[in-house]
């Protein structure tokens, strides 16, 4: 019977090595050094035979028709991805071109049909004409609001003139800010009720067989993931597009970054298990990279190099991202039809989480996000965003004008680009392709973040990617619209901080004034109208969303009218109770950005847990600290400021357990039960959605290390999915060979009665949850030495404390 082996220390030791014998990796577990001398050929010996026989095994099992499919993936046909230097504030370069050689063209029945730039289309004289009505209504808004807050201001006190001209600055900004917001929802609700001529739909979309060159390749890349829940949505999505008739044109790569050994001996059984249900519909690759670089950026860049010459077009998904088959054929329809287009972006549904935060969060995205997906889709038209997901690009311009290269200088902005989506946009827009949001394509999904505590760590990293960005706006031949969309992606987090100076600049201000009318009206309370105009701004979205859905008879997917009115009304005030929370963590997100605070990007959970409240309190901690200060403050030396600083001061106040709250699915499931909060997923579930959950629920505990050196099947598949690969030499070689030595000499120790047996005969010494992840990833990587682990492992636990030694 085949048992773990025990007791391997990771601690380095000093042990000297017998003459010939290759040096111990760094990092080798100081158990395994502790070996006598005079050892070292019989040891040699072994790990020579073991190694001989995993590679005759995988020759064997490599042979035509021994294993279902062909490695984990296809042949590589290499191409360029060369990132050229950031030109911030200089004269443009000329456009990149790929080196002459044999990876500098794409073959032509891949190459991109038409080459661009293209002559102007007819839709950007009508995008101006929108754009400068945007512009028109914001500025208008903005500067009327201000002169009405300036008529009731108390001027003429040479020391409060200052404070009031700066807090009516911050005014105007931040009424341009909401203002622009509703602007864009106002158009977004013109276009649902009116339609748009100028627009990309999936009406457009060609019919007909497609073009056998139209190779498109489905790529997910995933990192120490939640393999259960991804590989339901993902075998999901698979199946979805095998059934239709445009399957022989796709390829679906899992592009892994996973550093946990575990996550990737989940990853290779869930991606075999996958492969092996849809042999023969699809194909199904996975690729673990060894050298992890850029993030999600990077991996997509690595497939590029790798495989983007065998295929026109790419499909990028998240991790939880689900997609139906048909909305897959569509998106390619759509590229084939529009030879100008670069990026078409969908707009990805929310769904999938019963917290009580993310039902809020979903109704919300389904009634009123959509009429500002809709709006951004009316004013940018071909030069819109990518989100960086559930979207399709044309490989051949990606490949050559989309690689990112560091941003220069030093400090938290510089480095790696961590908000590539983006930047790739502006520059496919820049080399003259058009970059399209296609808002009325189904069969698109996402889920968001369960809690309002991952919703910040979220946005947390968001945070420093858009400040980052922001330094590309004097980037030389981006386009104004993407110059634009970089700065409110900027924005979206720095009117956090503006806001909380706004609130700290009145309450000043009032305090100050020792109590006079005149310092009150200094303060936040100026005058009625500004600020009933501001509240009329932000819930006219609503409201619209709520028309719309009744206008286009859709109540009926939210449970009906009376229960489409309560949900929007107990949306909103959600989100009310949340926007200070908000605020002092953007307000904190962007001090950190700016002053060198590390961003640890890890993968968001993607199933629902309840916030613990020693989290909570953790992350509330400083607004609760600044609330209970102000509110202090203010009660001590103006209590009559108390009145307007509430409404701010009291939600940061019960952070904590609106946080914990807000992660309840009990409190979620109750009010779905009531029909409350419910959006069309949920009342009409659609079949990929149906098949990722019950998928979800069947899928057992997922394999790990452990269970790879004691399963041969599993340890064949992870042999298998490394493909062939020579990498008995050079350092890594090395090290692992070193590593297998100093187990075969360890194993020949402890066999022969020496230390490290246990009085039942058993070896302790061999504890597989002591060899580091390190030495796991490495060992993963290169299946010859797995295999020979395996098998010393194997004969260690077979063998009795007092057997014969082995070689």
């Amino acid at each position: 019977m085949e048992q773990p082996a025990a007791a391997l220390s990771t601690a380095d030791g000093g042990a000297a090595l017998t003459p010939g014998e290759p040096a111990p990796a760094r990092g080798t577990p100081a158990a395994l050094r502790a070996v006598p001398d005079g050892e070292s050929a019989p040891v040699t010996a072994t790990v020579r035979r073991l190694l001989h026989a995993g590679q005759t095994a995988l020759a064997q099992s490599r042979r035509p028709g021994r294993h279902p499919m062909d490695g984990s993936a296809p042949p590589l046909l290499r191409g360029w991805m060369t990132p050229q230097p950031w030109r911030l504030g200089r004269a443009p370069a000329a456009a990149p071109a790929a080196p002459d050689g044999p990876h500098s063209t794409f073959p032509s029945s891949f190459a991109p049909p038409t080459e661009c730039p293209m002559p102007p289309s007819t839709w950007e004289a009508a995008a101006q004409r929108r754009r400068w009505a945007l512009i028109a209504a914001v500025v208008m808004s903005a500067f009327t609001a201000t002169v009405l807050v300036a008529a009731g201001l108390p001027w003429g006190d040479g020391w409060r003139d200052v404070g009031l001209v700066l807090q009516l600055a911050l005014f105007a900004v931040l009424f341009a800010w909401v203002a622009a917001g509703c602007v864009t929802a106002v158009m977004g609700a013109w276009v649902l009720w009116r339609g748009d001529a100028h627009t990309l739909s999936r009406h457009q979309a060609i019919s007909g067989p497609l073009d056998r060159g139209a190779r498109t390749a489905v790529v997910m890349p995933v990192r120490n993931e939640d393999v259960a829940t991804v590989f339901a949505g993902l075998r999901a999505t698979c199946e979805s597009l095998a059934a239709t008739d445009c399957a022989p044109l796709f390829d679906v790569y899992v592009l892994s970054d996973s550093s946990d050994p575990d996550a990737r001996v989940a990853e290779v059984a869930a991606w075999n298990t996958l492969r092996r249900a849809l042999s023969g519909r699809l194909r199904i690759h996975y690729r673990w990279r060894q050298r992890q670089v850029h993030r999600k950026a990077g991996n997509i860049a690595d497939f590029c190099r790798r495989w983007g010459r065998l295929y026109r077009y790419m499909v990028v998904l998240d991790a939880d991202s689900v997609m139906t088959g048909d909305c897959l054929a569509t998106l390619v329809r759509l590229m084939e039809g529009q030879p100008q287009a670069g990026i078409i972006q969908t707009a990805p549904q929310t769904w999938g989480h019963d917290t009580l935060h993310a039902r809020a969060q979903q109704f919300a995205g389904r009634v009123t996000g959509r009429l500002f997906t809709a709006g951004m889709q009316f004013w940018q038209l071909g030069e819109s965003h990518y989100w960086g997901h559930n979207a399709i690009i044309r490989i051949a311009p990606f490949m050559q004008h989309c690689a990112l290269a560091k941003l220069p200088g030093s400090g938290p902005l510089a480095g790696e680009v961590l908000s590539h989506d983006f930047i790739e946009a502006a520059l496919m827009r820049r080399a003259g392709y058009h970059v399209w949001l296609v808002r009325d394509l189904p069969g698109s999904y996402e889920q968001l973040p369960p809690d309002l505590l991952e919703e910040l760590k979220r946005d947390r990293r968001w945070c420093q990617g858009n400040l980052q960005n922001a330094r590309l706006l004097g980037q030389p031949g981006l386009h104004p619209v993407h110059r634009a969309m970089l700065g409110t992606g900027a924005m979206a987090y720095a009117s956090a901080p503006l806001w909380l100076a706004f609130v700290l600049l009145g309450l000043g201000m009032a305090v100050v004034s020792g109590g006079s009318s005149s310092g009150l009206h200094a303060g936040p309370l100026l005058t009625a109208a500004p600020w009933l105009a501001t509240a009329a701004l932000l819930a006219l979205p609503r409201v619209l969303g709520v028309a719309t859905v009744w206008l286009r008879d859709e109540a009926r997917f939210h449970g009906g009218r009376a229960q489409l009115v309560l949900s929007a009304l107990l949306e909103a005030g959600w989100s009310v109770v949340l926007a200070p929370i908000r605020m002092m963590a953007h307000t904190l997100f962007v001090v950190g950005a700016l002053t060198g605070w590390s961003v640890d990007w890890t993968s968001p959970p993607r199933g629902a847990r309840q916030v613990r409240w020693t989290d909570a309190l953790h992350q509330a901690a400083p607004g609760m600290a600044l609330a209970g200060a102000m509110c202090l403050l203010a009660a001590l030396l103006q209590p009559a400021a108390l009145a307007w600083l509430l409404p701010v001061a009291l939600p940061l106040l019960i952070a904590a357990p609106l946080m914990v709250w807000g992660s309840r699915t009990d409190l979620g499931q109750a009010l779905r039960e009531r029909e409350l909060l419910l959006i069309p997923e949920e009342s009409w579930a659609p079949a990929v959605l149906r098949r990722t959950a019950a998928e979800a629920e069947l899928a057992g505990r997922q394999p790990g290390w452990a269970d790879l050196l004691g399963d041969a099947a599993l340890a064949d598949t992870v042999a298998q999915a490394m493909g062939q690969r020579h990498t008995l030499h050079g350092v890594r070689g090395r090290e692992r060979h070193a590593l297998l030595q100093h187990v075969a000499a360890r194993r020949a120790h402890v066999a022969s009665g020496g230390e490290g047996a246990d009085a039942s005969g058993e070896h302790s010494w061999c504890d597989l949850r002591a060899i580091s992840p390190r030495q796991r990833l490495r060992l993963l990587s290169e299946p010859q030495h797995l295999l020979a682990l395996r098998q010393l492992l194997q004969r260690s636990s077979r063998q009795p404390a007092t057997g014969e030694q082995a070689g």
